[in-house]
């Protein structure tokens, strides 16, 4: 029937988007998890936290690279531009460290959502495939009954054929979502996973840099006198 076919029609393009997504968002995540391993351990091999940049080694298509790369052009630009001198030595202070991190938690959050982007094209197509599907099987049989009731011919051989072309626009409304659901789920725990990691590598890395480069010279002292008034017994205040 004419609705049924604009039914077709409509879950066509919904397919048709849902698996170029589905395609696409593989491709990337594979890409994603082969460069992801090879940077960390890249990564893991070196002490300075800056080693991988000066030696202009690239790891295109890792999350974590790219968040890397952001916070140490921030981390260059600090040490360049605001650099503190500590024992002969230039580090940053604690509020250009404190922009740094700022910078790591928008890479972090800009590389989620490049993960996460085109994803509610699937969840549609697993939420709204059947639903579409089931309105054009009731709009085919809607149309069916009013044609028989016009033609006054009340038989099973009149009904059928009506009836099983709009049934037609229910079962392609699920070859949409079963795909789709399947796709979904696989990415949505992929990308969790590539989130979390990303979000502990972006903690163990500004810690290195706190540790490599930032002016921890009020930190130290704390430590330093507290040692001291334990050593002499007395009790002293939490730093």
């Amino acid at each position: 029937t004419p609705e049924g076919k604009t039914t077709i029609g409509v879950l066509f393009l919904l397919s048709m988007f849902s698996w170029t997504i589905i395609i696409t968002k593989f491709r990337q995540l594979w890409i994603a998890r082969r460069a992801a391993k090879k940077f960390f351990a890249a990564y893991n091999a070196t002490r300075d936290p800056l080693d991988i940049q000066k030696r202009g080694e690239e790891f295109d298509g890792a999350p974590a690279y790219q968040l890397y790369n952001r916070g140490a052009e921030e981390l260059a630009y600090q040490y360049k531009n605001n650099p503190v001198t500590v024992k002969g030595e230039r580090r940053i202070s604690r509020a250009s460290f404190e922009a740094v991190k700022v910078i790591l938690e928008e890479a972090a959050s800009a590389q989620a959502m490049s993960l996460e982007k085109g994803m509610i094209v699937l969840s549609t197509a697993v939420a709204g495939g059947p639903f579409i599907g089931l309105l054009g099987t009731v709009w085919g049989v809607m149309e069916t009954f009013a044609g028989i009731a016009k033609a006054n011919q009340a038989s099973l051989t009149a009904m059928a054929p009506g009836v099983a072309g709009a049934l037609i626009a229910t079962v392609v409304g699920l070859l949409v979502a079963i795909p789709a659901m399947f796709a979904y789920n696989f990415m949505v725990t992929n990308i969790r996973h590539i989130t979390q990691e990303l979000d502990g590598f972006a903690s163990r890395y500004a810690n290195q840099i706190e540790h490599s480069y930032v002016d921890n010279r009020d930190i130290e002292d704390k430590i330093a006198w507290a040692l001291t008034k334990s050593e002499m017994g007395e009790n002293t205040p939490a730093i």
